[in-house]
């Protein structure tokens, strides 16, 4: 079974930027990387998710149409156990307790610390207990 991360950005340059931070991971198939480019989009992929291991919703706060902020509880509805962490250009307590108060996991701020973000995403992989191998 695959295990997934999920990226919602509206940023076209996004996946590229992403897919170069973990090139080494996604070609030693540790997990594979699926973006969206809304939160409508984003919604879709999770509800059809369901068979996969989905580890990981990234996703920015301030998209057109609905924002992240707004899409994180149907996200939590749809996939309750499922992490999420937003991804935002203002750092801003205000921003980070509705994130959190919102059922976000945690907030990571523009430019992304990819270093932080892999550990996070290394976490998932291992869950303790759950003995992966690999």
């Amino acid at each position: 079974m695959s295990v997934l991360v999920l990226v919602v950005d509206d940023e076209p340059d996004v996946e590229a930027l992403f897919r170069q931070q973990f090139r080494r991971d996604l070609r030693a198939q540790r997990f594979v990387m699926d973006f969206a480019n809304s939160a409508a989009d984003a919604l879709s992929r999770i509800a059809s998710s369901i068979g996969q291991s989905l580890i990981l919703v990234l996703s920015d706060i301030n998209m057109p149409g609905m924002t992240g902020l707004e899409m994180l509880p149907k996200v939590k509805e749809i996939r309750p156990e499922v992490p999420v962490i937003m991804i935002t250009a203002y750092g801003d307590a205000e921003t980070r307790r509705k994130a959190l108060e919102s059922g976000a996991q945690g907030l990571l701020t523009k430019p992304i610390d990819f270093a932080q973000l892999r550990e996070e995403i290394d976490a998932r992989l291992a869950p303790p207990g759950h003995g992966m191998n690999r």
